[in-house]
């Protein structure tokens, strides 16, 4: 993601279409190596490990170099505003894909919950089926093979962390004004606190997960709940990782000078997604901790 224009105020009188690159095809064979990999690896063949970590630090480095090339472009003066507009789009449209993504987890956790779990446990189909399922939730399922656990509850860590998500909200809404005032040391402070807070919610979850599978025996195969509460909390840290890579890198454009008050999306492009994953943890709090 890139600002619209240049530092220097050049922008392009024309929609800027870049040249031919290999970017496309490096990534995609990046991404077959880690699909190949994780194949290998799930059927316990030696070399599956090794090519998910030529695949993932591949990726890594087409995504170094094509955003590199994205940055060069905005800082020359090759983007125009119409270019700014598809950039707008273009993660309103990504954002919108990922709201998608984490409605069908949670429309999984709403469908194993209040309508599974009840219907399991109703009077008819107990007597053909499951006689001693009692339905409550979580539960261990009806056929009584999953082994005994506790479900994580919402103190203290989820609510320390909930806390740490809303602070940085707000601590990011602070930098940006700040880069909206043309007060870049100031902005460049906050965004680093922002940083900071992910990566300490990160730190709490991390214990979060030693916790439950340790002393509450709470795994991926504790049944429903178990399934459904490290996809979506799993997955959301994924994404809170992914946004502080994104906000670090955008620390670093901040405090090289590329972006100035009017002309800064790359810095609004990571706010937005910083705050779309603050929203969805207040989901996950609310559904799976508490009710």
């Amino acid at each position: 993601m890139s600002a619209s224009h240049s530092v220097s105020g050049k922008e392009a009188p024309y929609y800027f279409v870049p040249a031919p690159s290999m970017h496309p095809a490096t990534a995609s064979l990046a991404l077959l190596f880690f699909l190949l990999g994780m194949a290998l690896w799930v059927n316990s063949v030696s070399v599956g490990p090794w090519f998910v970590l030529a695949g993932v630090l591949g990726f890594l480095f087409v995504l170094y170099h094509w955003f590199g090339d994205a940055i060069a472009e905005s800082t020359g003066g090759l983007y125009s505003k119409r270019v700014d507009a598809s950039y707008r789009w273009s993660m309103s449209w990504f954002i919108f894909s990922e709201v998608m993504f984490f409605a069908a987890f949670f429309g999984a956790l709403f469908y194993a919950r209040a309508i599974t779990t009840p219907w399991l446990s109703d009077l008819d189909t107990r007597m053909v089926l499951w006689p001693d399922f009692a339905g409550a939730w979580p539960n261990t399922g009806p056929a009584g093979t999953i082994e005994p656990f506790t479900a994580m509850g919402p103190f203290w860590i989820p609510t320390i962390n909930t806390a740490l998500l809303l602070t940085s909200g707000v601590t990011l809404t602070i930098s940006h004004h700040a880069l909206l005032a043309s007060n870049r040391a100031k902005a460049a402070f906050w965004l680093f606190v922002t940083i900071l807070l992910g990566a300490t919610f990160m730190g709490f979850q991390a214990y979060e997960y030693f916790h439950a599978y340790t002393e509450l025996n709470l795994k991926l195969t504790s049944g429903a709940f178990g399934s459904t509460f490290y996809m979506l909390t799993g997955f959301h840290g994924f994404h809170v990782t992914m946004g502080a890579l994104m906000l670090a890198v955008m620390l670093r454009r901040l405090i090289r000078g590329d972006f100035t008050a009017t002309h800064h999306f790359g810095f609004e492009g990571a706010a937005w997604y910083w705050h779309f994953v603050d929203v969805v943890w207040l989901g996950l709090y609310l559904f799976v901790y508490w009710f």
